[in-house]
């Protein structure tokens, strides 16, 4: 009997590289994943042209036509996604670049089963100022020797669930600020998606705020 697929959801925001590397080796066969779905709180992000280009059905849920203030409008935008996710019956939420907060809501109903990048090693530069070139600038201006990147689990606080994998990336001398991006980004894309394949084999566990093999994968 055929091993049913984990079924991924993917939320993003922007140009959707992220998404492309992990759909990429998806359409190559490197895990039992496939892309049920993908959203965009940007009717503007070429990530939406990415899903199509591969034919996974791709919507716009725009953040920005939700203008009520605080809780309310978070609340709203999440049930939207909602709405369109839960038909899908996703195993896991994929965040790749996707820019806005989870509501509680949307976080209770997959609680363990949303993960996400950031661009640097939690718990260093990171929290609600922190995103895109914002943290590359701060940690090239903070002289630091050493960065890299972060696969969490997410909760309701901004890059404050429990870590899955890091990767650190080495800052030199002079480097300017796009230079350790590309850096960080050439080793996140491949992470994250090494956090995919761990989840679909079910060999992760979360136990407090920590997170431990628990079979399955591939060992760093």
């Amino acid at each position: 009997m055929e091993r049913k697929k984990n079924r991924i959801a993917v939320l993003l925001s922007g140009g959707g590289t992220t998404y492309q590397h992990i759909q990429e080796r998806l359409a190559a066969g490197e895990a039992d994943v496939e892309t049920a779905v993908v959203i965009s709180s940007r009717a503007d992000a070429y990530g939406l042209e990415r899903a199509r280009s591969f034919g996974v059905p791709a919507f716009v849920v725009p953040r920005k036509e939700f203008n009520q203030h605080g809780d309310a409008a978070v609340a709203m935008f999440n049930r939207a996604m909602l709405d369109i996710i839960e038909p899908y019956k996703p195993d896991l939420i994929v965040l790749a670049g996707f820019m806005c907060l989870l509501s509680p809501e949307f976080v209770d109903r997959y609680r363990g089963r949303i993960i996400n990048t950031h661009p640097a090693l939690i718990p260093a530069f990171c929290g609600h100022e922190y995103y895109g070139d914002r943290v590359h600038k701060a940690v090239v201006e903070y002289g630091v020797k050493v960065t890299g990147c972060t696969i969490h689990f997410v909760d309701e606080v901004y890059d404050n669930g429990p870590i899955i994998l890091q990767q650190a990336v080495p800052v030199y001398d002079g480097d300017t600020y796009e230079e350790v991006a590309a850096r960080v980004q050439a080793a996140e894309k491949p992470l994250f998606f090494e956090a995919i394949k761990l989840f679909s084999e079910g060999a992760l566990e979360i136990r407090g705020r920590k997170v431990f093999r628990t079979g399955g994968g591939t060992e760093r």
